[in-house]
């Protein structure tokens, strides 16, 4: 299979194309590979290569929707048996994994051949993926601009033709964000739908799931079919549609009421292709016969913004102490922006945690409140185009007074001047509208349905009440047809580093 063809087909045609015996696994396995070393190394987003796994597992028959498919993990959370995994962590650059989690086994049980790993920051922490270990992700429609985080690595790679769908994962937004900011789409479930045993059962307390980015709508649909349902370590167990997702992808999402907002506390001013984006995107929905007005943003984001990241810097620490502990590893080992992190994480009281996880009841109570007039929310996915690689980098004066409170153990002062409220300004800012759908643990999807002048993606996110993850996708089916954005899949020049 030459490239052009391979990078035009998605992940269930390729998959059709083994099934019919016109093309072998092996055969799309070398054309992935042939594409990842032209691309990668101005890319960065492929962080291990499982070269020998790869060969075997393509020798053997293998069976369902995605059989002989290239695939790519993401490297956090994700384990396959005997491989690595750091977590873009340098304490954890020597791990192998002991087991194979429950979503890694589906998409084996889904025929995919899993070639390699993909970058994140370390822990997942932050919407870009620049991690110490590994070096920068680069964006293939402009390689001075980050693809996003904390699933960067795989939309990269996606975005770039390497792999048609790769593993992601969204606590905060990180399949969403990652999606916008390469072209893609990319769909969060809701709380539950996706296990993540046998380690874990619900990570951030229900905050994060497991998903995909993909190029195509019904990569993703077929996906969470793969997916969704529970395992033996899930706290509860999700209602599942009566019929897979994919099967009524076609079906006619219906007249439906949506809101939309680009308003937010966390920036004066919403940046102007934000607004276009939206504005598109309300336009395109109301000539294909959908209720369209403009909402006030239904709750309280800088709020909930501040609440999050009390969780999120509260998990940091427990992950960076139970990691010490494993590992013997000292502060060396973590990244000066994780141990910050930590650090707050470990100011905060047990009340502080309690009261932020109390208020996640406040933000539930008011997206109930507008899905109760609204089927919808739209919103931008990201605050501004994609931003420039090393944007969010600590400023060296910060990071010296870090250094000295770290040592000195008063980290406490990095609370009383202000640092988280710096922290969510810079962190989220740019990034301010995917995390009430992790808050509320509601489904969302990002879809590339917009372009800036200088032809870089910017997505555009869609908001559902409780179980409506088939609604998300017919919806984004009938605006994949309204206005296909396959037209806009990568040219094959990625510049290859010389």
């Amino acid at each position: 299979m030459d490239q052009h063809d391979y990078v035009r087909h998605d992940g269930l045609a390729l998959g059709e194309l083994v099934a019919s015996g016109k093309v072998t696994a092996g055969e799309l396995l070398a054309a992935a590979r042939t594409r990842a070393h032209e691309v990668n190394p101005s890319l960065n987003a492929i962080c291990t290569w499982l070269d020998g796994y790869a060969d075997e597992r393509a020798a053997q028959p293998l069976s369902g929707p995605f059989a002989g498919v290239p695939f790519l993990l993401k490297d956090l959370h994700q384990h396959l048996a005997g491989t690595p995994a750091a977590d873009g962590c340098r304490a954890l650059s020597g791990r192998t994994s002991e087991r194979t989690s429950t979503v890694v086994q589906r998409w084996l049980d889904a025929g995919v051949v899993i070639f390699g790993k993909t970058s994140t920051p370390e822990f997942g922490s932050k919407g870009i993926t620049e991690p110490t270990l590994f070096g920068p992700t680069r964006n293939p429609w402009d390689l001075d601009r980050t693809p996003g985080g904390s699933s960067g690595g795989s939309a990269a790679a996606v975005a770039a033709g390497i792999v048609p769908v790769a593993a992601a994962s969204d606590g905060g937004g990180s399949i969403r964000i990652p999606a916008a900011c390469t072209g893609l789409v990319g769909l969060k479930a809701g709380r539950g739908l996706v296990p993540f045993g046998p380690d874990e059962s619900e990570p951030l307390g229900g905050l994060a799931t497991t998903g995909v980015v993909s190029r195509t709508v019904r990569d993703t649909a077929a996906m969470l079919d793969v997916l969704a349902g529970p395992d033996a370590m899930s706290p509860f167990s999700p209602a599942l549609p009566e019929r897979p997702f994919l099967d009524r992808l076609d079906e006619a999402p219906g007249r439906l009421r949506i809101g939309y907002t680009t308003r937010c506390a966390l920036r004066e001013q919403p940046h102007p292709e934000a607004v276009r984006a939206v504005e598109q995107a309300a336009a395109l929905l109301t000539e294909l016969g959908h209720d369209v007005e403009e909402v006030d943003p239904p709750h309280d984001d800088r709020q909930l913004g501040r609440d999050f990241l009390t969780i999120w810097f509260v998990h940091q620490a427990t992950e960076m102490e139970r990691i010490k502990r494993e590992t013997g590893a000292g502060d060396d080992g973590f990244e000066v922006d994780t141990r910050i992190m930590a650090a707050l994480g470990r100011s905060f009281s047990a009340v502080d945690l309690h009261a932020a996880e109390e208020r996640r009841r406040l933000y539930i109570a008011a997206l109930a409140d507008f899905h109760a007039g609204h089927d919808l929310l739209l919103t931008p996915t990201l605050g501004e185009p994609p931003i420039r690689i090393g944007s969010l980098d600590t400023p060296a004066h910060l990071q010296r007074i870090s250094e000295v409170l770290l040592r000195t153990r008063t980290t406490g002062v990095l609370r009383r001047i202000g640092i988280v409220d710096q922290i969510v300004e810079a962190n989220l800012g740019w990034v301010p509208y995917t995390q009430l759908a992790n808050v509320t643990g509601r489904p969302a999807i990002s879809l590339p349905l917009y372009r800036t002048p200088g032809g870089l993606p910017l997505g555009v996110q869609f908001v559902g009440r409780l179980r409506s993850e088939e609604l998300l996708l017919r919806l984004a089916r009938q605006l994949e047809t309204a206005a296909p954005w396959d037209q806009h899949l990568p040219a094959p020049g990625v510049p290859a580093a010389a």
